[in-house]
Order: C-alpha cells, then sequence, then structure tokens
C-alpha cells in the first residue's frame, strides 16, 4: 500500500525528491573526501572536499585540485562512485519524469476527467530503471575494455593501472563527467583514435538521453520483423523529440568540427603543430566535448578568444534531454529556432517535421533558455567585479562549463577565491537539476481559467 502513497508524494513534489537526492549524495561525498585516507600529503579542505564532491555528482569535472595527484586510489574510487550515481540517477530520474509528463498531457486529450488520479506504474518505473542500469554497464564495459588494451599495449601502462585507467574514463566519459586521471588530461592522446574515439563515442551516446536510445533501440527490433521497410518509412517513425535531438547533435558535431579545424589550424598552442589528420581528429574531439563532457585533448588556455567564445554556446546549449549532458538541451535550442522562423516568416505556427508546437512548449522552451542566460550573467558579473586577476572571457567560460555541468576550464579554477568556487559550486547543482526540474515542472503546470483578459497591442523592437 505504500508505493501508490510514495508514487502520489513523487508525483506532487519531483523536484523536492530530486533535489534532496542529489543533496544527499553530495553530502556523503564530500565527507569521505574530507577524510585523511581520501587526500595525499594533507587533508583536502571542505571547499575542496565540496567542489570535487559536487563536480563529480553533478558530472561536471571542474576540479580545484589535481585528481591524479591530490586524490589517494580510495578517493578516486570515491570520485568515480559519485560519477555513477550522479549520471544513473540523472538519466533515470529524467526519464522518469519524462514519463511521467508524457502520461500526464497525453491522459489529458484522452480522459480528463480522471486525469489526477493516473501515476507512471510500476512496472514503468522498473522498465525505466532496469533499461537505463542495463544501457549504462554494457556501454561502460565495452569502452573501459577498448580503452584498456589500448593503454596497456600502446602506452606500456600495467594491466591494472591500465584496467582501472579505462574504466574510470569509461565511467566518466559516459557520464558526460571529464574527469580524468591524468594531470593533463587526454592531452597526451591528442593523436590517437583509439583513445579519442572510444571516448567521444560514449560520450555521444550517453548525451542523447536514455529516451531516444530506448526509441531506437525498439524500432531497430521491429525492423527485423518486417519486410525490408525504406530507410525513409523508418526515419518517419520516429518521434519528434528523437529525431530534433539526433539531428541537431549531429548539425552540431559538423559545424563544431569545421569551427576548431578553422579557428585553430595554425595556432602553435593547440592545432599548430599536428598533421592534417590528427588536426581533424582533434578538431572532432573538441567539438564533442562541449556537449558537457569536459575532457580536453588540447591546452585549452591556449585557445582562440573567439574559440573560447564559440565554446561557450555549445556548451550553454548541451546534448539531449533525458541523458548525462547538461546545458539547456538541443530540443529547447531547436524549439526556440522554429519559434523564430516562423515569426520572420510571418507563419501562424510554429511547426517541425509536420508537427504543430504548442504555444506551451514554446513559452516553457523560451522559459529554460532565459533562467539559463540570467543563471550565467549574474555570477559573471559578481565574479567580474570582485576581482582584477581574470579577465572576462575567462570569467565567462567557467561559469559557462560550470551552469552546463561540462568540466572545461581555461585553467583558473583553481586560482578562484573559495566564496568564487562556491558560487561554481551552486551553479553546477542548479545546471544540474534546474533545466530537468524547471522544464518539466513547467510543463507539469496547468492552470486553468474561465476568463481571458482583453489584448494589448505592445510595440516590438
Amino acid at each position: 500500500m505504500t508505493a501508490p502513497a510514495s508514487a502520489a508524494g513523487i508525483r506532487r513534489r519531483p523536484a523536492q525528491v530530486v533535489t534532496l537526492a542529489f543533496l544527499a549524495t553530495i553530502a556523503a561525498g564530500t565527507a569521505l573526501l574530507s577524510l585523511p585516507v581520501s587526500a595525499t600529503g594533507r587533508n583536502a579542505s571542505f571547499v575542496e572536499a565540496l567542489f570535487t564532491a559536487t563536480s563529480a555528482a553533478c558530472v561536471t569535472g571542474l576540479a580545484v585540485v589535481d585528481t591524479e595527484t591530490f586524490w589517494t586510489p580510495f578517493g578516486q574510487v570515491v570520485i568515480l562512485l559519485l560519477i555513477q550515481v550522479g549520471g544513473f540517477g540523472v538519466m533515470t530520474l529524467a526519464s522518469l519524469l519524462g514519463l511521467l509528463l508524457t502520461r500526464r498531457l497525453g491522459l489529458g486529450t484522452r480522459l480528463v476527467a480522471t486525469e489526477s488520479t493516473r501515476s507512471v506504474g510500476m512496472g514503468d518505473v522498473r522498465r525505466v530503471l532496469l533499461g537505463v542500469l542495463r544501457f549504462t554497464v554494457v556501454t561502460e564495459l565495452v569502452v573501459a575494455v577498448l580503452l584498456t588494451a589500448r593503454f596497456a599495449t600502446a602506452y606500456d601502462e600495467p594491466l591494472g593501472h591500465a584496467a582501472w585507467s579505462g574504466l574510470f574514463h569509461a565511467v566518466s566519459a559516459f557520464n558526460n563527467a571529464g574527469f580524468s586521471i591524468y594531470s593533463q588530461n587526454l592531452v597526451p592522446f591528442v593523436a590517437d583514435p583509439w583513445v579519442c574515439l572510444p571516448i567521444c563515442a560514449a560520450i555521444i551516446v550517453g548525451g542523447l538521453g536514455f529516451p531516444v536510445l530506448l526509441e531506437l533501440w525498439r524500432l531497430h527490433r521491429t525492423r527485423r520483423t518486417e519486410d525490408g521497410p525504406s530507410d525513409l518509412r523508418r526515419l518517419s517513425r520516429w518521434s519528434v523529440h528523437t529525431r530534433l535531438t539526433v539531428l541537431l547533435t549531429a548539425v552540431l558535431l559538423a559545424v563544431g568540427t569545421g569551427f576548431f579545424l578553422a579557428a585553430e589550424w595554425r595556432n602553435p598552442g593547440t592545432f599548430g603543430p599536428l598533421d592534417p589528420p590528427a588536426k581533424v581528429l582533434a578538431a572532432f574531439t573538441q567539438a564533442v566535448m562541449p556537449r558537457t563532457a569536459g575532457f580536453n585533448s588540447v591546452d585549452v588556455s591556449q585557445l582562440n578568444n573567439g574559440t573560447w567564445f564559440f565554446t561557450d554556446m555549445l556548451m550553454f546549449v548541451g546534448a539531449g534531454s533525458g541523458g548525462t549532458a547538461g546545458g539547456i538541451k538541443v530540443t529547447t535550442f531547436a524549439v526556440l529556432a522554429v519559434a523564430i522562423w516562423a515569426e520572420l516568416r510571418g507563419d501562424p505556427d510554429a511547426t517541425v517535421f509536420d508537427r504543430r508546437l504548442t504555444p506551451g512548449t514554446q513559452r516553457q522552451a523560451l522559459t529554460v533558455a532565459l533562467v539559463g542566460v540570467a543563471a550565467v550573467v549574474l555570477p559573471t558579473l559578481a565574479i567580474t567585479l570582485s576581482t582584477s586577476l581574470f579577465t572576462l572571457d575567462q570569467v565567462l567560460y567557467e561559469v559557462v562549463s560550470a551552469f552546463s555541468t561540462t568540466g572545461l576550464s581555461t585553467g583558473i579554477t583553481a586560482d578562484m577565491q573559495p566564496w568564487h568556487q562556491l558560487v561554481l559550486v551552486a551553479l553546477m547543482f542548479l545546471g544540474r537539476l534546474g533545466p530537468i526540474t524547471l522544464g518539466t515542472g513547467l510543463a507539469m503546470r496547468d492552470r486553468q481559467r474561465r476568463y481571458r483578459r482583453p489584448e494589448a497591442a505592445v510595440v516590438i523592437g
């Protein structure tokens, strides 16, 4: 008898449940990382432990200390567990909230009278949990095996260390965390496709989101039982959400790769010393990382200022909903782009793939985007006004990276004042849970009025 009540409580207060779960995870991680056994040389300070625990649980990757040299193997295991728990929790909770939202919105057109009594069934919850768990384990194990073999054979690492490194980077990549147990991150492997490409693949897959992956898998299984449907027919069966996510992900990866190649081709601090194939690989890797992964195969501090700003935009958009990535999500960006295009053309409706986007969906996307802008602008302004040690470009890069839970850094995080670092802690937490809970809360919040105010004309522009 407790399951329905519990489900009803979660249904009424999803934001509180998600927030408390992540706060408890961060508190436990902070306590463990504060132990003497977690750090080498000296104990971690409260801010160092809190920052690292938040960055790991929120699968960000920003760090105020060197993960390889500061943390002991025990501390690194704690970080890995926080990444796994945080990533699994984000995918699961986002998928369950999406399922709950779909059920609730779909019910309104079929059975309005009993809408308030419906909830996600236990069978649905179990299916989502097991699906996320299976896919997470399989993906991480495959990538871990590939990386272990490469580290052991090409870089002469002892098998035990190679296995640990392969597992750590596989988990960190799939969960879009960006933590690395190498002080130089992926810079030593900038020209090695056997390291960079498996990590990039795990990042892309994790960033698509479990709802998209589940739909693609189901359609793949359905195709086997049919008499060879055409590619166009199979594509038409994709939901609008899946099509937007896959399309925007591909477009942003292609545009990002081309931009990084053009902007950094001759930069002596980044792509300049590399041969052409290595430059292409480095450009693709750098285009994948702003999907909110946080690894870097070149020195970010040596990127051009224009490249920093372009990366800011990619990080702010992020990747897919229901996955391990952060940002405002590609679907939010797509909805805004479609709405702007419809307004420029004078169309009464914003349509995509022969489907009309409701005004509510457009308002929700605008709200999430503008709240994200405010969450970036205000901390950037506060930090910039309080110190002259860092440029605006550097501060903006760190703030966007924290809010989008990316983890890329120009190298100033450790040199920031403690209260600056606490601001980034708050941004990582907000960026991890904000878009999920805000987007779901807006979509589930429906107020019915028996009247409408008279229209007013306001001059725009």
